[in-house]
């Protein structure tokens, strides 16, 4: 690989260039351009890095510094833009949340009009995560001809399926995220009422998320109509109806449409898109003839950038998974100098799969209270692993979770589902769900930046399964601190004797359950976690959660349509979890934990069968998973076998 000695440019800005669409509309779009030692733009062409926000080009931390100030001292120019309805762009009320149709005409649009400047090489590449990596495969739709490389992170590709609905539940997150559109958008700019009502409510999530049914003009969000519209969509559309269908919404359902371009997937097992993640790599892998790759770490939804951490949660991974803006550059400007410079960087003979697989560590605590999980990075040369064997793990009555077959006469596992009590959240894998905190009143709230009085309502990370303070439910007494969720009565806790050898887990998971109820509609969901075993610190032994799901039962048969159920029948359902990657050292459990509410990661079922949404009362419902040889409740853990852990 033949070594290229950098460039160390300067930066010249034009802020607010205003860029027009093909419908007229100017988005605002900062330009940074390499510039001589007084400040001047260099001559000559350059490769474009494009990032596309809904949350203001202008921010440090999330684009200037990691972006801007990144790359175009190495000889790139940068753009940054506002996307149409946001920050400094015209098209006000044209801003749907991630709904937007115009979306991926805009991306086209602008990818076209850097590439034909006259300090554009023609080259363009994209970088960003969430919905900056939505906006990359938006334009990625519609091939922009000058479009030559992808830096995908952290993007749902259906926000159906793990965005907003999962399992025909709603993800409350995106609740708290409408928070987030909701105080900067422009409806608003100059409503102070209004702007004052959204920071109000995001003062008060942790109460806000219990006033359901949610109806129009009662929430907060109602003081930005376009983002209610949304929450009503979000929340009462739990079929996949043509509104979902959308391509904003769901461009998982039009792969085959994205441009055949060198691309690379990013996520965490601790964030909620990595299924869809890696679901996007798998497709674009088989259908492009351009390298994909795939990075999946034990990371949440932001811990991969940023400052970068080794930990996540009460979880220690170990030093190779600090990544943050440092490594995550160093990694970019490998792809991007390739792809838009014609550099030899090494790319080309990089494996196609990078996978964290968390575990193996010793289970101490370490000097900042957490335990040491560890893990490893393993390469792969394809996702999902075709090596797996998937077993089946038997829930059993009495609690157990066997290889062995049920017997005939085993008994069913009963619990009461009340909807006033659900079970509540520890930690999940979420992202946007942030309480703001109450600034006293001698602190002009204009001077403290909006992401500086934010916490998450959830602990978005693995931590031990007991009830804190913080937890949602104990201030209404739904909840009591300092207990264990697996000593609730309504959580059944299946899990195996200590494993007597090691056992890796990669890939998907599906939990098969038998249930019935005596309600006409309820929830069930599933929690895969690695208990380990009693210690000093923990004489239960740490419950480390991996990933949870859930499936509303009228939607047992697909969403197409809603079945609801006749009491006291029994039925098949599946509760389909995402990827996951960890070793179950020897002598820790593995445990799957069966329930019908998880609040407030997913809203909880009233257990009436009235319209979604539209309910006017709860009632509690009584719930039966059954386990006997008719009905052997199960779930498929794809296992690598041993000492087959590389390719």
């Amino acid at each position: 690989m033949a070594q290229v000695e950098e460039p160390n440019y300067g930066i010249v800005v034009s802020q607010d260039v205003m860029i027009s669409m093909r419908d007229g509309v100017r988005l605002a779009t900062d330009i940074y351009r390499p510039a001589d030692e007084n400040g001047e733009p260099l001559s000559g062409q350059f490769p474009v890095i494009l990032g596309r926000t809904s949350y203001d080009k202008s921010n440090a931390v999330i684009w200037i510094n990691p972006v801007a100030k990144a790359f175009v001292p190495r000889g790139y120019v940068v753009l940054l833009q506002d996307l149409r309805g946001r920050g400094q762009s015209e098209g006000t009320g044209d801003y749907f949340h991630t709904a937007n149709q115009k979306e991926g005409l805009d991306g086209y649009d602008t990818i076209e009009w850097a590439a034909g400047q006259s300090w554009s090489n023609g080259r363009v590449g994209m970088v960003g995560a969430s919905h900056g990596g939505i906006v990359q495969n938006m334009a990625s739709l519609y091939r922009p001809p000058h479009l030559a490389a992808l830096w995908v992170d952290v993007a749902p590709t259906n926000a159906f399926r793990w965005e907003v609905r999962q399992g025909g539940a709603m993800a409350l997150h995106m609740y708290g995220a409408l928070y987030l559109h909701g105080y900067d958008s422009q409806e608003i700019a100059d409503d102070p009422v209004a702007i004052e009502r959204i920071e109000r409510g995001a003062e008060r999530l942790s109460e806000e998320v219990w006033n359901q049914p949610f109806m129009e003009g009662e929430t907060p969000i109602s003081a930005v109509p376009n983002l209610e519209k949304m929450l009503m969509h979000y929340y009462r559309d739990g079929a996949y109806n043509d509104w979902w269908r959308q391509e904003s919404l769901d461009h998982s359902q039009h792969f085959d449409r994205m441009a055949d371009i060198p691309a690379v997937y990013s996520s965490g097992w601790y964030d909620p898109f990595a299924a869809e993640t890696s679901e996007q790599f798998a497709y674009m892998a088989k259908k492009n003839s351009t390298p994909q790759r795939l990075i999946l770490g034990p990371w949440n939804h932001v811990s991969m950038r940023g400052k970068g951490a080794s930990h996540v949660g009460e979880v220690e991974f170990g030093e190779s998974v600090r990544w943050g803006d440092r490594v995550l550059n160093r990694e970019r400007f490998r792809w991007f100098d390739r792809w838009l410079k014609d550099e030899d960087t090494g790319v080309e003979d990089d494996d196609p799969v990078r996978v964290f697989v968390m575990g193996g560590g010793s289970g101490n605590i370490d000097s900042t209270g957490r335990i040491e999980h560890g893990g490893t990075w393993r390469v792969e040369q394809q996702w999902p692993l075709a090596r797996v064997i998937d077993t089946a793990y038997y829930l059993r009555t009495g609690g157990g979770l066997e290889i062995a077959s049920p017997g005939p006469t085993e008994a069913p596992t009963t619990w009461l589902h009340d909807p006033s009590k659900p079970v509540p959240t520890v930690s999940g894998n979420v992202t946007g769900f942030y309480e703001w905190i109450v600034l006293p009143d001698e602190i002009d709230a204009s001077y403290v930046p909006q992401r500086a009085r934010m916490r998450s309502l959830i602990p978005d990370g693995p931590i031990h399964q007991r009830i804190r303070d913080r937890t949602i439910g104990v201030s209404r007494g739904t909840a009591v601190s300092g207990m264990l969720l697996s000593d609730r009565p309504d959580v059944n806790v299946f899990q195996t004797p200590p494993l007597e050898a090691d056992v890796e887990v990669t890939g998907s998971v599906n939990v098969n359950l038998w249930i019935s109820s005596d309600a006409s509609d309820t929830d069930f969901t599933a929690k895969l976690l690695d208990i380990f075993p009693p210690s000093d610190e923990f004489p239960e032994g740490f419950h480390l959660p991996l990933e949870d799901s859930i499936r509303r039962a009228r939607f047992r048969d697909g969403y197409s349509a809603e079945r609801l159920m006749e009491p006291g029948s029994i039925y098949s359902l599946q509760i389909e979890l995402p990827p996951v990657s960890n070793l179950f050292k020897k002598g820790h459990r593995i445990r799957v934990d069966i329930s019908s509410s998880n609040f407030p990661r997913f809203d909880v079922n009233p257990n009436t069968g009235e319209p979604i949404g539209r309910h006017t009362q709860v009632r509690t419902a009584r719930n039966s998973v059954f386990t006997d040889a008719e009905h052997p409740s199960h779930v498929i853990l794809p296992i690598v076998p041993p000492g087959d852990s590389n390719t």
